[in-house]
Formats: structure tokens, sequence, C-alpha cells
């Protein structure tokens, strides 16, 4: 079982910059693949951007050159660096863990932390 608490969201100015952190529960933390998802209202739920256990990336095409993901295995934690804020970044920002084994999937998420890009 992997629990995770993201933090770091909030109001922002358009042009601003964020930066949230999803700190991870257990000792298997760097054998997880991690990715950022959003949901705005009345949207599905999206992928942002993610990284594999061995340090690969891949983001959303609109977020490209914005945002960048990264994680600090030590600390358990992976994070979304975002500049460049845009009002239609503005969604509910999640954190997931996934890993997949010959016997199950492993799929966890995070409760979610609120972005807000306004003037």
């Amino acid at each position: 079982q992997v629990q995770l608490v993201e933090s770091g969201g909030g109001l922002v100015q358009p042009g601003g910059s964020l930066r949230l952190s999803c700190a991870a529960s257990g000792s298997t933390f760097r054998l997880y693949t991690m990715g950022w998802y959003r949901q705005a209202p009345g949207k599905q739920r999206e992928l942002v951007a993610g990284i594999t256990s061995g340090g690969s990336t891949n983001y959303t095409d609109s977020v490209k050159g914005r945002f960048t993901i990264s994680r600090d295995n030590n600390k358990n934690t992976v994070y979304l660096q975002m500049n460049s804020l845009k009002p239609e970044d503005t969604a509910v920002y999640y954190c997931n863990a996934a890993r997949s084994r010959p016997w199950r999937e492993y799929d966890y998420w995070g409760q979610g932390t609120q972005v807000t890009v306004s003037s």
C-alpha cells in the first residue's frame, strides 16, 4: 500500500509559478512510475506529466516547455515545477503512483491539490 499526499497548490497570477510536491509512504517508491494528472471542472482527468522509475519523462503537449516533473527517491517525493502558468492550467492536480507486475496492477492516487490561475 502506498499513500500519497500532495501539497503546493494555491492561487497564482497568470505568468506565475508554483511547485507541487507529492510525498509517498513506503519503501518501494523508487520502483513506481509517478504521474501528475489534473481535472478541471466539467472535464475528464488528464495526464500532465509522468516520470518512470528510470527517470524518463513525458508531458502533455500543452505544458511542454513550461512544466518539469522530477523525483527524489531519497525523499520519496515527486515534484511538478509549473512556470508561465495560464488560466487554462486551473484544475485539481492529482499525484499517481503506478507499477505493473505479472500478478497485478498497482495504482494509487493522492487526494488532490487545487491550482487556480487568475488575476
